[in-house]
């Protein structure tokens, strides 16, 4: 309670009423006061002399203060002095106190204690508010105070000071401004802090001066003031808090916005809880601010979530994570990039036990946000999370493995994305997934090795992987390696331009400038041709300021980068320091630099990886060995494909592998695919002891097919090992008959390396094989188990049988043979007999004969094998035109009635269209796709028609697609399901439709249109029937496009050009007559023609497109032959003014010859991962046989 001199309801300085002691020095005096009194009337005037009060001796002046203070609390109430005595007193005791309190050392110290004793217990001090200048002298001891306190004396003595101003307080009526700025600043003072004297003293006597309804002019200043008072003692808010509650829902923005942010750091504070449930309906208002129709007032009530959810009351972090979770889909972006960032400053503990793995999903959806700001911090606070919890996911906590190891499988997935989405995830994943150690300068005297661990960075990858259950994640943590990219090459060429371009002085006279523009013309634009930067025109521009900058330290550096030979020490060195040479020469050009060096270095996985890998898989047994084994198995062999070169170092260590008799198989065949790699990168690697190649031959001849596949392409790889790839083909070929069906298989597996490495080899008893694997092999029906799912068309490669598998391989050992002779004059007779083969496959649904019906899983997968070869042959010029006569039954397989045969078809097809070795006739088949029930398919079509017409030049362009329209429509006049019936023709003009949305734009719309025109001015090379139908699709073409360009207000005006039409699938009209009345007359029914031109109407200017699931893997009935008819599923229209691809496969991504690529089932030609399509498939499979055998045991019972 706090002491007063007066009662409460005087109002006068008269009468003082005393309810304490008067006390003196060590004497009291309450027994004799009259005494008293009269003992210090003859003082009293000798201490106001001047003499004293001015007195230099500073002892003197502290006893003088004493005696002065006592007497003053010995006539209290009254006072001894006039007014004018009194002023020269206190000034004289505070002047006192404020020059000589300065610490428990001080000569005089206590009597200073004294003083301070004397005015706190007696109250004397509220004789100040009595006097003229009362005012300026509160303002004087206040500030004095403040001042002393600091010095750091006892309790006590802060307690006496507290008590002075609390008597001053309590005895004014209100606190003049200078008063109320002095207290005010030792709240506003930054490092104000409840544990500091000036702070407590400072509460002591705001709790009482603030009682009023005194209002600060500042608004800020008094917010500040209320949320400080909130920290030093809350209960003296209960007349603020609904004021500040009524400012929640005040017009005004900044009211709203200051109140909001006071409000929400109070309930963020430790005693937020108790607030909240002491003003439930604050609280309340407060969290519905986060629905404020202002922005910043949103932006102010996010702030303090965070530190929110980081508390301990599940009530209000639950109110508060509502609130978040509807924020993630505000309408405006700073907005949802608020809360996105939020998620990313939690710290693991509270992110594992307070946020749901619903709630950071969502977050993650916001990734692929319209607004870049949304997806950086989207892609920043998921990455910071799984950060923060790998340490606990590699030693499999639950908790962490739970909410935060889906994070990689979730984010790698949008590599694919769009090139503005790309670099956000490209970051996130190099700053926080996978990061690079970071380089830090080493101590004297210790090793450099410390800096870097290889281990533990592989192990981090191999970790990550194990929680990617996607194939597209796995994809694109393949694709993010940069194993692949053709941009590494591209580089090399522009380092090498910058270095002989003049030794980068491009800066002379006109002359010598354009030379070195020539030089570096080939390198620059690529970025301009292959968007890979989400600016293409800065990136090149920035690459041509970096071949500018003449700085050899620079170009070196980024070389030593981009080495595959370069180690995981010497890459995050080199890169450290090429990165601070940029920001210290060119700053600009840093982030375009940076996206280079994410996309063209190894920062996944190099050669220091290799080690740790072998010794991982060498390591591998139980359950989750066995999953990383996979892993490794999926990395080296990616890394064989299309990387070799990071084996260089680790030969011995390949053939130390191979060399185990007890290593795992998985172990065994990896190092052999490494090791047939490396070698054939560079033969002078190969082994030379006659022990290895003995092993090696082992292999080769062996039972397991892998181990016999690569170990044969080793041995076809070194031109010295020729005599014994003949004695292994000779020693095959002599046991193919007697061969159990496991061996056969390795021993096929063998003999398809050999037929494309080592031709000579294989020519020494090719006629034996030959007639072995066709009359002994193909040939013999495999007919349908009686007991299994005869609807079933596929079967997985993990339960292949082996006779299927040796007959896939029997396939391929043609087609390599074939594409052995291709530069050969007996190419043509080589090929001719596996041609016949293949077509027929297709043709025939899988079957070489007619007559037996064989197992439709046989079936699906050798014409799908067939049609691949077929593909692959097309790639060599001398073969095209025999391919060519199959071509529209082979373009029709991406029909197929089995799902994995057109998905598999499909992906093969894309990565020989990428190659841009394949037929340009090719281009039409994703376009067939526009009919299939899965929605995969359609859109891995759509990515490579957006990917390619986005990154071919246009004249190319022209050729790949705008001039293609005509061959889809005479494939169109050919289809199966072609029929003069309006609903067959609206199937059929949906095919166009689909062409029209992809390419057809206001630029080429004249050309494209001008060959619809033009297919009526010739006839089908084969017969009239199919003319017929050729004119039909030519007008319904012309509808669509007059229906396409009507809709987005373009005009056709007439080609100026000529065309030539295709003369291998047209011709010209027999006669003028012919050609007149087929101009003339109108083929296309009147019901087909207003559907066609109503096609657009139903369609928005900007177009969404809606997303289908199909419930069914297969496709609909066939019509006999194969086929599948088309059922009326329409693909989504594409706005012409969004070509953003969802796949970012660029044209140059498939290097290297077709002819050397790997193509079996699970070691498939791109490298990639085909997985979770099996799900399915086994499932029923296995639900089949509970079937049976639950069949059997009833009818056994």
């Amino acid at each position: 309670m706090v002491a007063q001199t007066r009662h409460g309801g005087q109002t006068s300085p008269g009468k003082l009423a005393f309810k304490e002691k008067l006390v003196t020095k060590g004497t009291t005096t309450d027994s004799s006061p009259q005494k008293a009194e009269e003992f210090t009337r003859g003082a009293q005037r000798e201490l106001i002399l001047n003499s004293i009060l001015h007195h230099k001796d500073k002892g003197v002046k502290a006893y003088a203060a004493c005696c002065l203070a006592d007497i003053l609390g010995l006539y209290a109430p009254e006072a001894p002095y006039t007014v004018a005595e009194l002023v020269d007193i206190f000034q004289f005791i505070f002047q006192q106190l404020k020059s000589g309190l300065k610490g428990t050392e001080d000569t005089y110290y206590n009597q200073y204690f004294h003083v301070l004793e004397s005015l706190s217990t007696v109250k004397s001090v509220v004789l100040v508010c009595d006097l003229p200048n009362a005012d300026d002298m509160m303002k004087h001891i206040f500030s004095d105070f403040f001042i002393i306190v600091r010095r750091d004396f006892s309790k006590q003595t802060e307690s006496f000071m507290g008590d002075i101003l609390t008597a001053l307080i309590d005895e004014c009526h209100t606190l003049n401004a200078p008063v109320l700025e002095i207290l005010m600043a030792q709240f506003m003072d930054k490092n104000a802090q409840p544990d500091q004297p000036a702070y407590r003293l400072v509460v002591q006597d705001i709790i009482v001066a603030n009682s009023g309804d005194e209002e600060l002019k500042e608004v800020r200043k008094a917010h500040e003031l209320v949320k400080r008072i909130h920290l030093a003692c809350p209960t003296l808010l209960h007349s603020v808090i609904p004021q500040l509650e009524e400012e929640l829902r005040a017009e005004d923005v900044q009211l709203r916005s200051i109140a909001t942010q006071v409000l929400g750091e109070m309930f963020a504070d430790k005693g937020g809880y108790d607030l909240s449930k002491k003003y439930p309906t604050t609280w309340r208002v407060w969290l519905v601010r986060t629905n404020d129709r202002s922005v910043s007032v949103r932006l102010k009530a996010l702030e303090s979530s965070r530190a929110i959810i980081s508390g301990g009351y599940p009530e209000m972090r639950e109110a508060v994570q509502e609130c978040l979770q509807t924020k993630l889909l505000d309408p405006d972006e700073k907005v949802r990039a608020a809360v996105c960032k939020i998620y990313g400053q939690l710290d693991y503990e509270t992110a594992a036990h307070h946020v749901t793995e619903e709630q950071l999903r969502a977050v993650a959806q916001r990734a692929v946000d319209k607004k870049q700001i949304v997806r950086t911090e989207a892609l920043k606070s998921l990455g910071k999370l799984y950060d923060l919890a790998y340490p606990q996911i590699e030693i499999n906590d639950p908790i962490a493995i739970s909410n935060f190891s889906w994070i990689p499988n979730a984010l790698l997935p949008l590599l694919g994305m769009n090139q503005e989405t790309r670099p956000a995830v490209e970051q996130a994943l190099a700053d926080y997934i996978l990061p690079l150690p970071r380089s830090l300068p080493l101590d004297k005297g210790k090793s450099s090795d410390s800096e870097v661990d290889e281990a533990l960075w592989t192990d981090r990858l191999l970790n990550t992987m194990k929680f990617l259950v996607e194939a597209r994640s796995v994809n694109g943590l393949l694709a993010f390696t940069n194993l692949k990219s053709p941009q590494q090459a591209q580089v090399q060429a522009f380092i090498d331009a910058c270095i002989q371009n003049n030794n980068g002085i491009i800066d002379g006279d006109k002359e010598t400038t354009e030379k070195g523009q020539k030089r570096l013309d080939p390198t620059c634009p690529t970025a301009r041709r292959y968007p890979l930067y989400p600016d293409s025109s800065k990136a090149a521009d920035d690459l041509y300021g970096f071949a500018k900058l003449n700085d050899q330290t620079a170009y070196k550096l980024l070389k030593k980068c981009i080495d595959p030979q370069t180690d995981l020490k010497t890459l995050v060195k080199r890169r450290s320091e090429f990165l601070k040479k940029i920001v210290d020469t060119s700053p600009g050009i840093v982030s375009t630099m940076s996206i280079l060096l994410r996309r063209v270095t190894y920062h996944v996985v190099n050669q220091s990886s290799v080690p740790t890998l072998l010794k991982r898989l060498e390591n591998g047994r139980g359950r989750e060995a066995s999953v990383t084994a996979d892993h490794i198995h999926t990395l080296m062999r990616y890394i064989s494909k299309y990387r070799p070169a990071i084996y260089k170092s680790h030969v011995s260590a390949l053939v130390k592998a191979i060399s185990d008799e007890e290593a795992p198989p998985l172990l065994v065949s990896s190092a052999l695919q490494a090791l047939s790699s490396v070698i054939r990168w560079d033969e002078d690697l190969a082994p030379k002891d006659s022990r290895t190649i003995d092993r090696i031959t082992r292999y080769a001849t062996g039972t397991g097919w892998k181990q016999a596949k690569f170990a044969a392409r080793i041995l076809a790889s070194c031109a010295r090992q020729s005599e014994t790839c003949t004695e292994v083909v000779e020693s095959i070929a002599d046991g193919l008959a007697e061969a159990s069906p496991e061996l056969l298989v390795a021993h096929i597996a063998a003999l398809a390396q050999f037929a494309l490495l080592a031709p000579d080899a294989f020519e020494s008893k090719s006629d034996v094989i030959t007639e072995f694997l066709v009359k002994k092999l193909l040939m013999i029906p495999q007919l349908p188990d009686p007991d299994d799912d005869t609807e079933e068309e596929w079967v997985e490669d993990d339960v292949m049988p082996d006779i299927l598998r040796a007959k896939i391989l029997a396939l391929k050992v043609f087609k390599n043979r074939s594409l052995a002779y291709a530069d050969s004059d007996k190419g043509l007779m080589v090929s001719g007999p596996p041609l016949k083969i293949f077509k027929q496959l297709v043709e025939a649904n899988g079957a070489l004969s007619s007559d037996v019906a064989e197992d439709p899983k046989f079936m699906a997968r050798l014409r799908l094998q067939a049609a691949v070869s077929l593909l692959q042959l097309s790639t060599v010029q001398k073969y095209e035109a025999s391919v060519a006569t199959a071509f529209t039954r082979l373009t029709l397989v991406i029909q197929d009635s089995c799902y994995n045969v057109r998905f598999n078809f499909l992906r093969k097809l894309i990565i020989l269209l990428y190659s841009r070795r394949i037929p340009i006739t090719f281009n039409i088949v994703p376009f067939l796709t526009v009919h299939d029930p899965e929605e995969d398919i359609k859109s891995t079509a759509t990515s490579y028609i957006t990917s390619a017409i986005r990154t071919l030049p246009a004249n190319v362009r022209v050729h790949y697609f705008d001039m293609n329209i005509i061959r889809l429509m005479h494939l169109l006049a050919h289809h199966p399901d072609i029929s003069m019936a309006p609903e067959d023709l609206q199937d059929i003009g949906k095919y166009l439709k689909y062409f029209a949305d992809q390419v057809v734009q206001a630029e080429n719309v004249s050309l494209i249109y001008h060959y619809a025109l033009k297919g009526k001015t010739v006839r089908d090379l084969e017969s009239e029937k199919y003319s017929h139908n050729f004119y039909v699709i030519c007008e319904l073409a012309q509808e669509i496009i007059k229906a396409r360009a009507q809709h987005y207000s373009w005009s056709i005006p007439s080609y100026p050009g000529k065309i030539k039409l295709p003369s291998d699938i047209l011709r010209p009209h027999a006669n003028p007559e012919d050609a007149n009345k087929t101009a003339n007359t109108v083929y296309l029914p009147k019901e087909v023609a207003k559907w066609a031109a109503d096609l657009y109407k139903s369609v928005p200017t900007a177009e969404k497109k809606e997303r289908r699931v199909s419930a069914k893997r297969k496709a609909p009935a066939t019509n006999g032959n194969g086929h599948a008819r088309s059922v009326d599923l329409m693909m989504n229209p594409t706005s012409p003014t969004s070509r953003k691809a969802s796949s970012d496969v660029e044209m140059a991504d498939v290097t290297g010859p077709i002819e050397e690529s790997d193509d079996d089932e699970d070691d498939n030609e791109s490298g990639e991962e085909v997985l979770g399509r099996g799900a399915r498939s086994r499932a029923k499979r296995k639900a089949a046989r509970r079937a049976r055998s639950t069949k059997k045991r009833a009818s056994d019972g």
